[in-house]
This record gives structure tokens, C-alpha cells and sequence, in this order.
């Protein structure tokens, strides 16, 4: 087939791998000017099991479908080109986007298992892709180190493996696995599985996957990534169903091995249930801890002429004995003084990656501070301030009556900005309201900011999405914050 033009467009180069229910193949499109190469796919009929070949065939046609659906909404999601029926074979071929690169299993073969800092930017990465798949409805029901692909960075070479992104491909598998079933009538029928052995959990391997039986597959490719070793190659725990992996992978930090069993727990109800939630506990351990310190309000005395009077503040904690002459006195103030000034410098001198203490007085709102590492904070009258130039771990905030609470404070950086929330990625997302434009029509043209990014963009109101001109890339709403964002913009219409 090597040198057949396929429907008198698609020039085969190579077999890609072939299986029970058709062949894939590397070709290029003869009809494009730069012959961009693409992945045929070809269904083979089963002749002699008309029922087994009319699933196939609903297989085959589903995953074109999906790919359609998917494909153009994001860039971790292979593209579908064509489906069609070839008369000349009387067969049906699919074709896609070719991504360049090598699968998490092959990479595994090729350098042996890889570090935790490299298995979690697999998984933030590829997580939501999970959120945006499942969001249309849409369980994979495949995942396993063969079907995700780090594709080639064009821009960074040579890349390592944390400079390459994850593709999930392959959304139409269709396994030679076949399942008993009982019909209505009792009679025994043959239904297909979907799915691989070992990568697929329980619920699914009788025909029922939910979304968190993704989350279970791709946990245990997290497990074979950090341990090398298939999940057939590991002991259960007869009592509790458990997979006993975790000597194996002991050079994982205990944080990760309690998100990665929780994943692939044997009940479902176990599992992180959302794509998110799994990417929110990921997150979780990076963020810095944050302690907020109160001060009692300062009570304020008038003399009889209503003047203020000084200001007392609550009694110290260390009781002060009366002094009969001026001399003890001092020397007690100056104690004091000398004990708080201890206090101070041990907490300036603290490692600024740990905590950030906020003092604050309650008649004002607590300021809302996230790391210091790579986020903005907010001064009292609302203006952005840049990281670099914030260097104690002790903040003190003064009452303010520019200072609003941290749901309502733009963290933008524009006086018009709104702050929408974090996304999915753990980014703050910032809507820059002056920039938005109408014209009278569906489409809204805005500026917002992901994580300190500028992305200029044009909401379309009428389906409830948006591109960014800078990759044309069409996005949907994943989280709150996104979906805030596009109410917001779309609602100055």
C-alpha cells in the first residue's frame, strides 16, 4: 500500500502498528502545499461476525465524532482532517493530525522511569484536557502510556521531557477484548471492551466507566512512569483490592503517593471525581501556607472638651509591676522594647519561601496574599505591586478606606481590571474592562490576563466561547473564574 494514492489525495509513506480491527498509517496530504503529513486510519471489516463488525464500525465512526468535536477546541486533542467510505476496498478510513514525538511508553523504554518533578508536569498538563473532555460528555475510556504522546518542541531544542507537551490520542480504541453479556431473552450475546487490561478499573471493565475511571487509568500511568513497571508486574492487597506499588516508587515524596492512591482507588466513590479536583490536589502542596495575625481595634478617649485623647492599646502580655520612680519605669520600657525588636528581626530573618504573616487591624479587610514567588500582591489603595520588589515575610496592614476584601479587589494590571477568580491551571484570570469592545453584535473583543499573561481575545457571546488571537485557539469555559469572565465581558454588550 505503500505507494497508493488513497482516495486520490493521501500518499501512504509507512505502516504505523496494526491490530484485530483495522491499520494505521503515516501519509501526506497531496492536496496541501506544504504536504503536511497525517495518521490514516482503516477500519477492516469483520466478515464473519456481522454483529462484532457493525460495533466496530459504530466505534470507528464515534471516534471520528469525537475527534471532530474535540480536535478543534484543543491543542492537546488530535485534529480530524477526513472520514470517509473508499468504494475501490469498501472500507472506512479516518484521518487525522500526525503529532510528532514518542509515547510516555516509549519514552520509558528508551531512558527508563522518570523523576516526580517530571511526572507532575505530565499530569498538570494533561489534566485539563481531562476537564475539557469530560466537560462535553465524553469518557476516553483508553488511557495508558501508548496513548499519550510528548510532542516535539519546535521552538526548544533539544527538549527534555518537561519542555514537551502531552497529546492524548487514540479516543476510538477498540480492543480485542471480548465480554459475555445476557440479554432480555437470557440469551448470551458478545459485546466489545473498551479499554486495557490493568490500566482499566473495575466498574469499566463490565461495560459502566464514569470520568473518574479515566482519572484511575491515568493514575496508574503516573505509576508506571515513576516506577517502570506495568500494574500486572504489581502484588494487590487481597483485603482491600489496594495496589501495592509503592516500593517500587519509593523515591515519590509521600504527598504524591497519597494523590496517586487516591486516584486509582477500587471503589470509585474513592476517587477524585473530577479532573480538577485531581489538579487541585496537585497544586495544593506548592502553595504557601497563609497566616492571618488580628490586632483588637484601637480604643479611642475623648477629654471632657470632646478632643481626643492618646490612644490605648490592649493591656501587654507581660505584666508591667508599678514603678515608684521614673528610673524603673524606663528600664522596663526599655526591656519591652527590646523584647519586641527580638520578636521582629527572628521574623525577618525567616525564609521568605515558606509563610507570609499578615498583620491587620479587623476595622479593615485582610488583605488576601498568595506565594510570593511568582504572584502579584495588592498595596492598600488597590495598586499591583511586582514580587521582586516585596522582601519581608511580615506585612503590616493599616485600616484604608480604598481596601476592599479579596473577592472584589482587581489584582489587574489596568485601574479598570476585574479579578474573575483562578482557573483550572491554578492561574489568576484578570479581565482588563477597558478594553473591551462591541459592536453591537455577538462578538466581544477583550484583554484579560492568565496568570500575568496577556491574551487578547474575542468573545462569542452566542456559544459561550472564545479565541485568542495569538494562536487562533478556540476555548470553552473550565472553571468558575472562566465562565465569571465570559458572563462579564459578554454582559457589556
Amino acid at each position: 500500500m505503500a505507494t497508493q494514492l488513497l482516495n486520490d489525495r493521501y500518499q501512504i509513506i509507512r505502516t504505523l502498528g496494526s491490530g484485530g480491527f483495522g491499520d494505521t498509517f503515516l501519509a501526506e496530504d497531496t492536496h496541501m502545499p506544504s504536504r503536511r503529513l497525517c495518521v490514516v486510519k482503516c477500519l477492516r471489516p469483520i466478515q464473519a461476525n456481522p454483529q462484532i463488525n457493525q460495533l466496530v464500525q459504530d466505534r470507528f465512526q464515534r471516534e471520528a465524532a469525537i475527534l471532530e468535536t474535540l480536535g478543534s477546541g484543543h491543542s492537546q486533542i488530535p485534529m480530524l482532517y477526513a472520514y470517509f467510505y473508499n468504494q475501490m476496498d469498501q472500507q472506512f478510513y479516518l484521518i487525522q493530525e500526525w503529532v510528532d514525538g514518542d509515547t510516555l511508553g516509549a519514552v520509558i523504554r528508551q531512558q527508563g522511569k522518570l523523576s516526580e518533578a517530571e511526572v507532575r508536569k505530565i499530569l498538570m498538563a494533561l489534566l485539563p484536557v481531562f476537564d475539557y473532555v469530560h466537560s462535553q460528555g465524553i469518557i476516553h475510556r483508553d488511557v495508558k502510556p501508548e496513548n499519550i504522546i510528548l510532542r516535539q518542541s519546535p521552538t526548544v531544542q533539544p527538549a527534555t521531557l518537561l519542555d514537551r507537551q502531552p497529546v492524548l490520542i487514540d479516543f476510538g480504541a477498540v480492543r480485542e477484548t471480548m465480554g459475555a453479556a445476557i440479554n432480555s431473552q437470557g440469551r448470551p450475546t458478545q459485546s466489545i471492551v473498551i479499554g486495557t487490561p490493568g490500566y482499566m478499573p473495575s466498574e469499566q471493565s463490565v461495560g459502566r466507566p464514569v470520568c473518574s475511571s479515566d482519572l484511575y487509568s491515568l493514575g496508574m500511568t503516573a505509576i508506571y512512569l515513576l516506577t517502570g513497571k506495568q500494574p500486572q508486574d504489581f502484588e494487590i492487597n487481597p483485603h482491600t483490592s489496594d495496589i501495592l506499588w509503592q516500593t517500587d516508587g519509593n523515591h515519590a515524596s509521600p504527598q504524591l503517593v497519597d494523590i496517586l492512591n487516591k486516584a486509582i482507588s477500587f471503589n470509585p466513590r474513592d476517587r477524585y471525581q473530577t479532573a480538577g479536583e485531581f489538579l487541585a490536589a496537585l497544586q495544593s502542596e506548592a502553595k504557601s501556607a497563609v497566616t492571618q495575625v488580628v490586632l483588637p481595634p484601637p480604643t479611642v478617649m475623648t477629654t471632657t472638651q470632646g478632643i481626643p485623647a492618646q490612644t490605648k492599646m490592649r493591656e501587654p502580655l507581660i505584666a508591667i509591676p508599678q514603678a515608684k520612680s521614673n528610673l524603673p519605669l524606663i528600664g522596663g520600657i526599655i526591656a519591652i522594647t527590646a523584647l519586641i525588636s527580638t520578636l521582629l528581626a527572628a521574623l525577618l530573618l525567616r525564609p521568605q519561601e515558606s509563610k507570609v504573616v499578615i498583620v491587620t487591624s479587623p476595622s479593615s479587610s485582610p488583605l488576601s496574599t498568595a506565594s510570593l514567588g511568582s504572584q502579584q500582591s495588592v498595596s492598600p489603595t488597590g495598586t499591583s505591586v511586582e514580587p521582586a520588589k516585596i522582601t519581608p515575610s511580615v506585612i503590616v496592614q493599616t485600616p484604608s478606606p480604598q481596601l476592599r476584601t479579596s473577592a472584589t479587589t482587581p489584582a489587574s494590571q489596568s485601574s479598570c481590571g476585574y479579578y474573575a477568580g483562578t482557573a483550572v491551571t491554578g492561574q489568576t484570570v484578570n479581565v482588563d474592562l477597558c478594553s473591551i469592545t462591541t459592536n453591537n453584535s455577538d462578538k466581544v473583543g477583550f484583554v484579560y490576563y492568565l496568570g500575568g499573561k496577556r491574551m487578547g481575545s474575542e468573545a462569542n457571546c452566542s456559544n459561550g466561547t472564545w479565541t485568542t488571537f495569538s494562536d487562533q485557539q478556540v476555548h470553552r469555559p473550565l472553571s468558575a473564574a472562566t465562565q465569571n469572565m465570559l458572563n462579564t465581558v459578554c454582559s457589556r454588550r
